[in-house]
């Protein structure tokens, strides 16, 4: 079982997570951040850091955001893979907590 990015992240972007994956299994798209399903070893480190809440094991996930799970798997093949943290979108905390911000996630 793997840990998800889920839809909080579009536009807040917080790379705080990625510091203390001990595999490197972040990928990153240009507003959005998704965890590889095949690398992530369910350590659970990440969760705790993320300042917007967007990370959940993946027998956690809301119904309403199932779609997250596939999301994040198909992302993870296409974006490089991300292992430094790197500041924030400067609006990231005004996004912080919108609802429903799948309309507003950039693929390239």
């Amino acid at each position: 079982m793997a840990f998800v990015v889920l839809d909080n992240c579009i536009k807040c972007k917080y790379t705080d997570c990625v510091a203390v994956c001990p595999v490197d299994a972040f990928f990153e798209g240009p507003n959005f951040l998704a965890i590889s399903p095949t690398i992530c070893i369910d350590c659970g480190l990440c969760e705790p850091e993320c300042p917007a809440n967007a990370i959940v094991q993946e027998d956690k996930v809301p119904s309403e955001q199932h779609g997250f799970i596939a999301l994040n798997a198909e992302l993870a093949e296409l974006w490089p893979n991300i292992r430094e943290v790197k500041a924030a979108p400067a609006d990231a905390d005004a996004w912080n907590g919108v609802p429903e911000k799948l309309q507003y996630l950039e693929l390239e």
